[in-house]
């Protein structure tokens, strides 16, 4: 398995006093999925939860929506010319009758850590046909209790205490449990693992459930909420114009600036309940 971490030696400043010290920074490698031995993307992520990654990529691009849908996912032998293992390359087995996805058609074959959409071929791919509706979901959360997720996602950050530098992705429950947690150099493969996580353990759609993340929500993100039937999602900084958009067509609750008690409310404000007084 590839590290989650990296020791560095770096030169550090401070107040005009220099010191050479060990420092850890988090990992990114490639990782290439394929689907029945075929080659479908590259994404640079960090090592760990491989498969949650495999299988939640699956489900943003429609092609996965229960557990039975993917057969199994294993690291590929022999990655390497001289037949070691990287840990780097996954090949996920597709259930019966689930049709594989095009990669000429849907993706170029690298994306990047920062954008997972920059790979895509045009703007209209990008509107998968989710198989669920968020639209008629019964979530209700007040404000005050969505408040305390920025803090719970924080604290259960282990990686980040040690490299500051990952982003997070966490699955609440209506009553704020924590119901899974992954981390990433990618925001948009931190969800994909908890996403991941949920297809294998048969709990798609995420019905009732709200996923915050530790940075801004993009239309990817929304997208891949709405790909996994997540009624809300939360972030402690901006949405896009874009994100905004789909979650107003989707029925999506989409929360921005979810700091200490404030938060922008962009779509679907009903969910928020008492409604704060104006």
């Amino acid at each position: 398995m590839g590290r989650v971490t990296v020791r560095r030696r770096v030169l550090r400043i401070r107040d005009g006093a220099s010191s050479h010290r060990p420092d850890t920074l988090a990992a990114e490698e490639p990782m290439e999925i394929r689907v029945g031995g075929r080659p479908l993307t590259v994404t640079m992520r960090t090592p760990g939860d491989d498969f949650d990654l495999a299988a939640g990529f699956l489900v943003s691009e429609g092609v996965a929506h229960a557990g039975a849908d993917v057969a199994g996912i294993r690291y590929c032998l022999g990655a390497t010319d001289d037949g070691s293992n990287t840990y780097n390359v996954v090949d996920v087995v597709l259930g019966p009758g689930v049709e594989a996805p095009d990669a000429s058609l849907e993706r170029n074959f690298y994306t990047t850590s920062s954008c997972g959409l920059c790979g895509k071929a045009s703007l209209d791919a990008v509107r998968t046909v989710a198989a669920w509706s968020v639209a008629d979901d019964e979530l209700r959360m007040s404000p005050e209790m969505l408040a305390t997720l920025p803090e719970k996602l924080r604290a259960a950050q282990k990686v980040f205490d040690s490299t500051g530098g990952l982003h997070a992705a966490g699955l609440f429950s209506s009553d704020g449990e924590l119901l899974c947690l992954r981390e990433d150099v990618g925001r948009h493969n931190a969800v994909d693992k908890v996403v991941g996580h949920a297809l294998r353990s048969g709990m798609l759609p995420l019905r009732g459930c709200v996923l915050m993340v530790s940075g801004r929500a993009s239309f990817e993100l929304v997208q891949k909420a709405v790909m996994a039937g997540i009624p809300m999602l939360a972030a402690v900084s901006a949405p896009s114009s874009l994100a905004a958009d789909l979650a107003a067509e989707s029925g999506l609750t989409l929360v921005g600036f979810l700091r200490g008690d404030s938060m922008n409310v962009y779509t679907s404000a009903e969910r928020l309940e008492p409604q704060p007084v104006a």
